[in-house]
């Protein structure tokens, strides 16, 4: 029986295959696991704990944990299965936008988890009158926790809530991070996300008894529903961190996970530190591993090389590439890779190194996937995030913009987009375009459909809809393919594309700090920080030399004339706790590095 209800995963687990370690993570330094039945067992409790509270169906809680933890799980499904509604939140936010997601959303009560996130929602909480208690998943001194919401009592009336459930109900509102105004809140119901988890569950390259690491933020809908699939599997979830991910005694080495999700930058992080430990060497193992490195530039999905070429690769693999997935843990079978464009260059070298990467792609409103690159043969294809998934319908749109051929924007239609923003018809209606009777969502995305392996036909994005530029000679501009581009240079960290109204294309680059103090050590450029060196002209000198390497992939209008190097570090908070460059999701925030940078992009044009 396919589940049709979220709480439906973790019991077809126990049916079909009940785990010893369902969900773990580390406490106080040690690994701590919860069974299938533990996890049930606990659901049940919190279930019955929150109709003592009074809860209705319907009701607001709200989730804050800065790490993924097996007790958020067992808040989740507690709360699933009496009808309250998980408003999970992300931890990096500001008071202010608590307040106003609190107060939008109407939240009863919050769960929080360790660091200064008590303070954060003590500080929001008089402006917030719906907000009845705080609890916490840890020891805290100024309030209750949340074990003091388990009870054994009130079973039954959780049976007969887990019965009332209707699929197409609410099943959790998710505010999206926003780069301008107020966050808007998705929400989503058990079909939405059930759709999505049903529709992936034979694309995993991984079995029952293996091991997935979760370490994105939960409550993103994209760990979120893999989460989901992960019980739907009888996959052993453990949540880590990104602060001990790498290294000889890292996450990754210590518990050899099978697979895992993750965004573009931590894959570009892994290949910066493995490209600056290849310029470290010296001799014969430094030209090897170049030598290596130069065999996957033609790589492509499904290819198979054999004579001299094929021996070539099994030398590569076997005193280069092998070591690479050693530091992994040695057992990946897969990473699929979201929320942000991923630059082919990654997909193509760690694939050909063994570790296979897909990339995928979707939107909050969209539960999330509407596509995913397969692991299976002519299930993929570098440069585009996939074909469709099951249940999906996408039409590319040109009706409405200056696009070229074959280009739109895409439109989805199918189970798993949203029930709308809470609060906010008018932005929904924004969002829905009716054609010929029938509704369809707009992703604000532009792409094509294009043949790919198989017969399929696969998803290509070119850009945002909202982030085309228009230089003062009335060409269109996308800035992320550009960007992306740019990205794979080491040496390059962050980039965003300006030139608005203006003659010609600029952009601002954000050196990537430890690589090119090990490129001007290498190359005798003496300073000892970042702002020193992107004064020297030799070092750009070096970057010119990088647009001039990837101007010619792009239009006349399109090529980067000129730049300014940034002293900065773009994050989604800085570290005096101020808004940041990036969305929590690791977008650019385009408007907020405009204002900020105000005088750079001046001296461009001047």
């Amino acid at each position: 029986m396919q589940p049709t209800k979220l709480f439906d995963y973790i019991y077809y687990q126990k049916e079909n295959f009940p785990q010893e370690k369902a969900f773990g993570y580390k406490k106080d330094g040690k690994w701590v696991y919860y069974s299938t039945d533990d996890i049930i067992e606990q659901a049940n409790q919190i279930s019955c704990g929150l109709l003592k509270l009074g809860l209705q169906p319907g009701d607001k809680v709200a989730t804050i944990v800065y790490k993924n933890r097996p007790e958020w799980t067992i808040m989740d499904i507690g709360m699933l299965q009496v009808g309250v509604i998980n408003v999970p939140v992300y931890p990096t936010i500001s008071p202010n936008e608590y307040e106003y997601i609190f107060n939008d959303s109407e939240v009863k009560y919050c769960v929080v988890g360790e660091g200064d996130l008590y303070d954060k929602v003590t500080a929001a909480r008089p402006n917030v009158p719906s907000l009845k208690e705080i609890f916490s998943f840890d020891d805290h001194p100024k309030c209750k926790s949340w074990k003091t919401l388990f009870s054994d009592e009130g079973i039954e009336e959780v049976e007969k809530r887990k019965a009332n459930v209707n699929p197409e109900e609410m099943a959790t509102i998710i505010y999206t991070s926003g780069t301008t105004g107020n966050p808007k809140g998705v929400m989503l119901s058990h079909t939405n996300i059930a759709s999505n988890v049903n529709g992936v569950k034979e694309l995993l390259p991984i079995k029952a008894g293996e091991i997935a690491l979760s370490f994105l933020p939960i409550c993103h809908i994209f760990e979120r529903t893999a989460s989901y699939s992960y019980a739907y599997n009888g996959i052993n979830v453990i949540f880590t961190g990104t602060d001990n991910l790498g290294g000889e005694n890292g996450d990754l080495a210590t518990l050899k996970p099978h697979f895992f999700t993750t965004v573009p930058r931590l894959l570009e992080k892994v290949y910066e530190k493995i490209y600056n430990k290849g310029v470290a060497l010296t001799g014969i193992k430094k030209s090897l591993f170049f030598w290596a490195l130069g065999l996957t530039e033609d790589y492509q999905f499904d290819q198979k090389k054999g004579g001299f070429a094929g021996l070539k690769n099994s030398i590569a693999d076997k005193i280069i590439f092998s070591k690479w997935r050693d530091a992994l843990g040695g057992n990946v079978k897969g990473i699929l890779t979201g929320a942000a464009a991923c630059p082919v260059k990654m997909a193509r070298i760690f694939s050909a190194a063994g570790i296979p990467i897909r990339e995928g792609y979707g939107l909050t409103e969209t539960s999330p996937g509407l596509t995913i690159n397969r692991f299976d043969l002519h299930g993929a294809m570098l440069g585009t995030v996939g074909p469709m998934l099951p249940g999906v319908e996408l039409v590319i749109d040109d009706t409405e913009g200056d696009y070229r051929e074959g280009e739109g924007e895409i439109l989805a239609k199918g189970k798993n987009i949203m029930m709308g923003y809470y609060n906010k018809p008018d932005k929904t209606a924004e969002v829905t375009k009716e054609i010929n009777g029938v509704k369809w969502f707009r992703t604000g995305d532009i792409g094509k459909l294009v043949d790919g392996p198989g017969g399929s036909k696969f998803l290509k994005i070119t850009d945002r809809k909202k982030e085309l530029l228009k230089t003062s000679g009335g060409k269109y501009v996308a800035p992320a393919p550009i960007e992306n581009k740019f990205k794979e240079d080491f040496l390059i960290e962050q980039m965003m594309v300006v030139g608005e109204k203006q003659k010609f294309v600029s952009a601002l680059i954000v050196p990537a700090n430890e690589a090119l103090m090990a490129w001007c050590k290498e190359e005798c450029i003496e300073h000892d920080n970042v702002r020193d060196a992107i004064q020297d002209p030799k070092v750009i000198a070096h970057y010119q030399e990088i647009c001039n390497k990837f101007n010619p992939n792009f239009s006349h209008i399109e090529q980067i004339k000129k730049f300014v190097l940034i002293d900065d570090t773009w994050e989604p908070v800085k570290t005096d706790g101020t808004v940041g460059e990036l969305t929590p999701t690791m977008k650019l925030k385009r408007r907020v590095i405009l204002e900020k940078y105000g005088n750079e992009i001046d001296s461009i044009y001047s």
